[in-house]
């Protein structure tokens, strides 16, 4: 059987809708973060003259459509893994809603469309972004998850890349203020990967995929871990402010939400435990659009 075949239909295949199929098939949620990074970088990088309308939707679009094509590609890519795991054994693919060539066919005209309308209708620079995250996303990102428990780490690269997609729509050169938008997706992602890792570990290594969690059975070396890039995520998060950027709110903000994710991360180490670990999760969607939220707003 090819990588690219389906898994047989069950008979419960034609329940779902075509629009749930496609907010399935594109992670929906997972691009709504995406685009909401990108935006904060937009928001970041633009000056009150430089600000434009066409300019934040085109680059919305575009890389709103590169995001989908990668999790319809991933999806693709890692179909007979997602049959093996309870977490994703209902997505489309391997639950049959979908063929395989279809799902291709989509991944490659979506994403393929959005580097497109990003070459035209933001910057090279832009358009080059987004093609450098869809490539590290689908080829390097994930067939390392089947072979070294380092992917968590290339992986965050991507996912730290869309804040830089939206700053260069709005401005062409980087600054100090850009590299630390990149720096808190960056660190901000290793706990809150790692403790989905721990969440479902058992998952994981029932569909093959070589995570942190998978020769830790006391949860402990994670934890350390989560410490780690949750300690300099802290100082990385305050360069806003000792750049200009950002006032005194935005500072004691990064600062508070900063101890309290890094708190949650020093309480797994000194009991790894579920309880704990899931509480880390929840710290971690807390923290990141708190603090982008009040950067932009605190922006001066």
């Amino acid at each position: 059987m090819s990588s690219f075949e389906s898994i047989p239909v069950p008979s419960q295949a034609k329940e779902k809708t075509l629009w749930s199929l496609y907010a399935e098939m594109t992670k929906l949620r997972l691009t709504l973060l995406v685009l909401f990074s990108a935006l904060i970088g937009y928001l970041l990088g633009q000056t009150p003259s430089s600000f434009s309308w066409l300019a934040l939707f085109n680059m919305f679009l575009g890389t709103y459509a590169v995001a989908s094509g990668a999790a319809v590609l991933n999806q693709l890519l890692e179909q007979k893994a997602d049959a093996l795991m309870h977490r994703t054994r209902e997505r489309p693919l391997p639950a049959g809603h979908l063929e395989s060539r279809d799902a291709l066919a989509l991944g490659v005209l979506i994403s393929g469309f959005g580097i497109a309308y990003l070459m035209v209708g933001t910057t090279l620079l832009t358009a080059f972004l987004a093609t450098l995250t869809l490539l590290i996303y689908i080829f390097v990102y994930t067939p390392l998850k089947r072979l070294t428990s380092w992917n968590t780490l290339i992986g965050a690269i991507p996912g730290a890349l869309p804040p830089l997609i939206g700053w260069s729509a709005a401005r062409p050169d980087w600054t100090w203020d850009s590299f630390a938008l990149f720096g808190i997706l960056f660190f901000w992602q290793m706990p809150h990967f790692l403790a989905i890792a721990w969440l479902y570990k058992e998952d994981y290594t029932r569909g093959g995929f070589r995570m942190l969690t998978r020769n830790d059975p006391t949860g402990r070396r994670t934890a350390w871990k989560s410490a780690l890039y949750a300690t300099l995520l802290i100082p990385v998060s305050l360069i806003p402010y000792f750049t200009g950027t950002a006032g005194w709110i935005y500072l004691v903000a990064a600062c508070v939400f900063g101890s309290s994710y890094l708190g949650c991360a020093v309480r797994c180490v000194r009991d790894p435990n579920t309880r704990h670990t899931r509480t880390l999760f929840l710290a971690s969607l807390l923290y990141l659009p708190c603090v982008l939220i009040l950067l932009v707003l605190n922006k001066r």
